[in-house]
């Protein structure tokens, strides 16, 4: 995830790379000079549940939140491709059944040729 990797890779920069007053290094952006400091730091939030409130979990939560909010409409895709495949399996079962006892009186005649 590049937005995971972006919050998450803040650092020093490396001996010899200079960094301008504003600007913060982060090997995952284009040219590893950022102008936006670094957004998340441990322990500025608390959770109910007691989770600790790392960089890394809260950049977690942030990406997890963004993909959602991306796609809302992705449990109404899920429940209708679920009932797409249940449908599909009834047809199915009911195609089979019909193939496998009604025509079973025409697959099983005996033609016979009289001279």
């Amino acid at each position: 995830d590049y937005i995971f990797s972006l919050l998450t890779g803040y650092d020093e920069a490396p001996h010899g790379m200079e960094v301008r007053t504003g600007l913060s290094y982060n090997p995952y952006f284009p040219g590893g000079l950022i102008g936006m400091p670094p957004p998340l730091v441990d322990g500025m939030v608390e959770f109910e549940d007691g989770t600790p409130a790392t960089v890394s979990q809260m950049s977690k939560d942030v990406t997890t939140f963004l993909t959602f909010t991306s796609y809302r409409e992705q449990d109404e895709r899920k429940l209708m491709g679920l009932k797409a495949v249940l449908g599909m399996i009834l047809i199915t079962c009911g195609v089979f059944y019909h193939k496998r006892f009604r025509w079973s009186l025409l697959k099983s005649r005996r033609i016979t040729f009289e001279k």
